[in-house]
């Protein structure tokens, strides 16, 4: 792979239409980013769950806060890329290398999009309801492939189908993003036939979109599978500000939430810092935090200070793996790469989050709920759509939104029409139609 072919601005479904960037004010990555920060996908995510409850007294992240600080994240990993490459005077031909800052945010401010309510329990009430589904025509009547992207449903794949898909009455090409900022949200470019994880990138619907994104910009094919290929570069500097935001971001919302007193919390963000090479650092940020009296905005500074410090020790690991990801080498996260330090202090977070946050009844209680809610939703609308004459099914049909209509022949396109609605809800609406069907809370009556 190479700089000059794998960042373009050739458009899915506009392929044919040639871009100038004379004509517009804005770039088309910044383009991309307005597209998706405008669009309903978008603004739903605001009304679904991250990981805690959506807000009480208190304000925690949801799914569009987290998008958004993951953009910031991501903006500044790309920016700081290209800045190195200016400072060693590497600057690829490709002037669009300039606007790597530009793919890596709007590829980040989508990479949830496709996740569904409830927090990160309604993928795997998706993947169980289909499992264990007694309807005999859907296994039936799906190819293995396609029975494996319901059983192994992945918000990943869904976040490419809903951008790539030319859902009912909308254009060609869906939202008609750059290829390269496509390229860069698929964190598993393979299907889910090639894994026995439920981690893959894109359904049996999309895989020729795929394929045709991969081969145009040149991505490599892995050797023992002609369908898997290795990921596109910038899909790394979109994962590591993912894992940078959401571990630190559960921390401190865990803090807010009082799961972690303050003692504890700032001991776990210091561990960042070596008290040996660091020692005047560590003094500055003792000095700022006797400035600030308010708990919750002095677990923020520190908060601040360790996500500076983890974009420059990413940046440093992609600047130096840079040649074996290109050459698909390389696979493992950023991440997992940096300094010793900070991969202890990681490592000691992530161990007290699956102890304290990830298994904290408030977040056990609501993914309890996911599971019943979508389970049902799916029940219903899925014996809905396979039989749509009977009378019930009828009523139940027109529920969905015309989007999701359209001409579907197959049982595959059928049943991904219910479970595109399905995962498009937000949690408070997942709620109200599942009581509405259950007949609970009947207006009027």
């Amino acid at each position: 792979m190479n700089w000059n072919q794998i960042i373009s601005t050739t458009r899915l479904g506009q392929e044919e239409l040639v871009t100038n960037d004379n004509k517009h004010s804005r770039t088309q990555f910044q383009r991309d980013y307005d597209r998706i920060i405008f669009s309903s996908p978008f603004r739903r995510m605001q009304n679904k769950t991250q990981v805690f409850p959506l807000p009480g007294s208190v304000f925690v992240h949801n799914r569009l806060t987290h998008s958004l600080e993951v953009a910031s994240v991501g903006r500044s990993l790309g920016t700081m890329f290209v800045e190195q490459a200016e400072r060693e005077n590497q600057l690829p031909e490709n002037p669009l290398f300039q606007e790597i800052g530009s793919v890596v945010s709007a590829a980040c401010l989508a990479h949830d999009m496709g996740n569904p309510p409830f927090g990160h329990s309604g993928e795997d009430a998706i993947a169980q309801f289909f499992k264990k589904s007694n309807e005999p025509r859907l296994r039936a009547e799906l190819s293995e492939a396609e029975w494996r992207d319901f059983t192994q449903f992945d918000g990943n794949a869904n976040a490419f189908r809903l951008l790539s898909h030319q859902f009912n009455g909308r254009r060609e090409g869906g939202f008609a993003l750059t290829y390269t900022t496509l390229a860069s949200i698929v964190k598993y470019p393979f299907e889910s036939m090639l894994t026995e994880k439920p981690k893959f990138g894109f359904f049996q619907s999309e895989k020729v979109i795929y394929e045709r994104i991969a081969n145009e910009l040149g991505l490599l094919q892995l050797s023992e599978n002609p369908s898997k290929y290795t990921r596109h570069p910038l899909v790394f500097l979109v994962e590591a500000a993912d894992d940078i935001c959401y571990q630190l971001m559960d921390l401190e919302d865990a803090h807010k939430l009082k799961i972690h007193s303050f003692d504890q919390t700032r001991s776990l963000l210091m561990k960042f810092f070596d008290p040996q090479t660091e020692q005047k650092q560590i003094v500055r940020m003792n000095e700022t935090l006797g400035l600030v009296s308010d708990p919750n905005e002095q677990i923020a500074y520190l908060r601040a200070s360790v996500i500076g410090k983890l974009v420059k020790q990413c940046v440093d690991v992609f600047w130096e793996k840079q040649e074996e990801i290109l050459s698909g080498s390389s696979q493992k996260p950023l991440i997992d790469q940096v300094h010793s330090t900070s991969l202890a202090a990681m490592k000691e977070i992530k161990k007290v989050s699956i102890r304290d946050i990830y298994n904290d009844r408030s977040v056990v209680e609501i993914e309890i709920s996911g599971y019943q809610i979508i389970g049902t939703l799916l029940e219903v609308f899925v014996e809905a759509i396979l039989n749509p004459k009977e009378g019930f099914s009828r009523k139940i049909i027109q529920l969905m939104p015309d989007q999701y209509g359209g001409n579907h022949e197959s049982t595959y396109e059928k049943v991904q029409s219910v479970v595109d609605f399905v995962s498009g809800m937000t949690d408070l609406y997942a709620l109200d139609l599942y009581r509405k069907i259950k007949g609970i809370n009947i207006p009027g009556v």
